[in-house]
């Protein structure tokens, strides 16, 4: 079976070559991301596999894939708003991502913002460069087992978090409509207002759909607690980028750790200057009390090989009509 790769990142290669030698399938590498440009790429090959958060293209898009002999694109992601599920059904286009690659990955990354901000670590640096090494009582910080920490989203990687934090010691409270009993001994399950009103540290795990775009703007920033800190490893239109840096400005949110921001795409993984840089970007990146890191939560070995492999194993089972539980429905 002959597959094209596209969106390939350098720490992905020895995985794709190490499957293509286990399974004895021809694996085709290259850096660009499938889009209406791009799609000629295509012609010859069995299935396809991206990794990009980037919208692909519009229904015409899709239609020509399918002409091309394209019945699946397998995304080496858990996200998948990239991808106009409705165009692809009409065309008999299957979807798979990889919901699970290493939900500790991205745990670990959002538990590390979290504590980084509890402990005013950016802010002491930043007075520290100006010669100042007091201990200011405006940055005295607390431990995390005295903390309510709210996790949004109770998937793999949320409840990871939750199981994270609660080893700390710290109270979690968990909202998702569909409540997870496996992770029920780590959590108190409550609705997203009650999280938004007592979390000290409000953690995001939802994928981003028309009823979770900017579930964090304005009205829950005034309801959380003062001091309170966001942590957002999903995807950045979750949050109104607008109405957090308000939320900052005024010293109302303690800090924000971000592995994604909504306008993230003209930047994220490439060379930019920095004064080419959205302009939130450029004022969140100034804030002592803000992390910002480039959409990498889930960037470790494990991951990768794991992306890639599960990614690559749908593609074979979609093109050869076989079920994969990967298979993302509408």
């Amino acid at each position: 079976m002959k597959i094209i790769m596209f969106g390939t990142k350098t720490a992905e290669r020895p995985y794709a070559k190490e499957w293509a030698e286990m399974t004895g399938n021809e694996v085709k590498l290259v850096s660009e991301n499938l889009t209406p440009e791009t799609l000629d790429m295509v012609k010859g090959f069995d299935g396809v596999s991206i990794q990009e958060t980037s919208l692909l293209g519009d229904a015409d898009f899709y239609r020509q894939l399918a002409e091309l002999g394209i019945k699946q694109i397998s995304t080496r992601t858990a996200g998948y708003d990239m991808l106009d599920l409705k165009a692809c059904q009409a065309n008999g286009i299957t979807v798979t991502n990889v919901a699970v690659y290493s939900p500790r990955a991205i745990a670990e990354m959002g538990l590390t913002q979290a504590m980084y901000l509890l402990r005013r670590i950016g802010e002491y640096e930043s007075r520290e460069k100006q010669g100042d090494f007091r201990w200011n009582p405006e940055l005295i910080s607390n431990e995390i087992y005295n903390l309510t920490v709210g996790v949004i989203g109770l998937g793999n990687i949320g409840g990871a978090t939750a199981q994270l934090y609660k080893a700390l010691g710290a109270r979690v409270l968990a909202y998702d409509p569909n409540k997870n009993v496996e992770y029920a001994p780590f959590v108190e399950f409550t609705d997203m207002s009650t999280i938004i009103r007592t979390a000290d540290i409000i953690t995001l795990h939802t994928p981003l759909l028309p009823s979770t775009k900017n579930m964090l703007a304005a009205p829950q920033f005034a309801s959380m607690k003062k001091g309170a800190i966001v942590i957002n490893m999903a995807r950045g239109g979750l949050i109104n980028t607008a109405d957090l840096l308000d939320a900052l400005k005024s010293k109302h949110l303690g800090g924000a750790g971000l592995d994604t921001l909504a306008d993230e795409f003209s930047f994220f993984n490439q060379e930019v200057p920095f004064d080419q840089t959205p302009a939130d970007y450029q004022e969140l990146a100034k804030m002592p009390n803000v992390l910002v890191t480039p959409h990498v939560a889930f960037f470790t070995k494990t991951s990768i090989r794991n992306m890639v492999h599960i990614s690559l194993d749908d593609v074979v089972k979609v093109v050869n009509g076989e079920h994969s539980r990967n298979e993302v429905r509408i």
